[in-house]
């Protein structure tokens, strides 16, 4: 069964006055089976029910946190503690001078990079922009929910497997984590919608790869993290499933995980 898109909604950054637009979109509440049988152990299927909200379509973008960062003063946790998570290739690497601005280091820029995700901001950091917003950050049963609607999709746009061949559905990776590649024509992260072909039953787009995405459910069994959803541009078909599910702590910055925000629905 296909669900059908519902009404586009544009949200104007309220708390700040800013003309710039973020579309949400209209996410009918519902019964679903949230989970993969076939998935990781903590992936066991069940039933849940999620009610109505909205969603941002894409991912907040670096001009986006830009602008929040210039209306607040709000200093990211990696930039008050001067490092952050980096994947150069091989493991996880602490990089001094990796915070928002340096995704990679301070030999990088997110100069033409403004409709790109950002990166390199916590969990915390997510909320704070989110609250600017008048917003918050969705949960894990919404976040599923926005991605596969009621008919048991393994990914946002049905149950093919994306490939690295064209046309591209989306910014992913060939291993299971992680390895930037650019077969996609982007190393590492795309701009936000550059991918229309991966959209949701409901049409939220980039729920699958490019960048992971902050929720604000701990993650099970790990009271100390945060579940992040989606996978990012390091990551194989695996970890883009949207039942998959991995955890940060919530004052880490990393430069594959970024956010969208949520809101109820009035």
């Amino acid at each position: 069964m296909r669900l059908f898109v519902l009404s586009l909604m544009v949200c104007g950054f309220l708390a700040s006055g800013i003309s710039t637009a973020q579309t949400l979109i209209d996410i009918p509440g519902g019964t679903f089976v949230m989970g993969d049988a076939k998935g990781d152990a903590n992936e066991a299927p069940k039933t849940v029910s999620v009610a109505p909200f909205q969603l941002m379509r894409l991912e907040v973008t670096n001009d986006q946190f830009a602008a929040f960062s210039r209306a607040t003063g709000y200093i990211t946790d990696r930039a008050k503690e001067g490092w952050g998570w980096v994947w150069p290739g091989g493991r996880w690497t602490r990089v001094n001078g990796a915070d928002w601005k340096h995704p990679q280091g301070p030999d990088s820029s997110i100069k033409q990079l403004g409709n790109h995700p950002v990166v390199q901001v916590s969990g915390n950091d997510a909320e704070q922009y989110c609250r600017w917003q008048n917003m918050r950050l969705p949960s894990e049963m919404e976040w599923e929910f926005a991605a596969r609607g009621t008919d048991g999709r393994r990914y946002p746009w049905g149950d093919a497997r994306p490939t690295q061949s064209k046309p591209h559905r989306t910014n992913l990776g060939r291993i299971k984590c992680c390895a930037p590649d650019d077969a996609d024509g982007y190393l590492r992260t795309s701009p936000v919608g550059k991918f229309p072909a991966n959209a949701s039953p409901f049409g939220v787009l980039d729920m699958a790869g490019n960048v992971w995405e902050w929720t604000y459910d701990r993650f099970p069994g790990v009271p100390y993290e945060r579940a992040i959803r989606g996978g990012g541009w390091g990551n194989n078909p695996y970890c883009l499933r949207v039942s998959y599910r991995h955890g940060n702590r919530p004052h880490y910055g990393l430069d594959m995980v970024g956010f969208r925000c949520a809101a109820d629905k009035e």
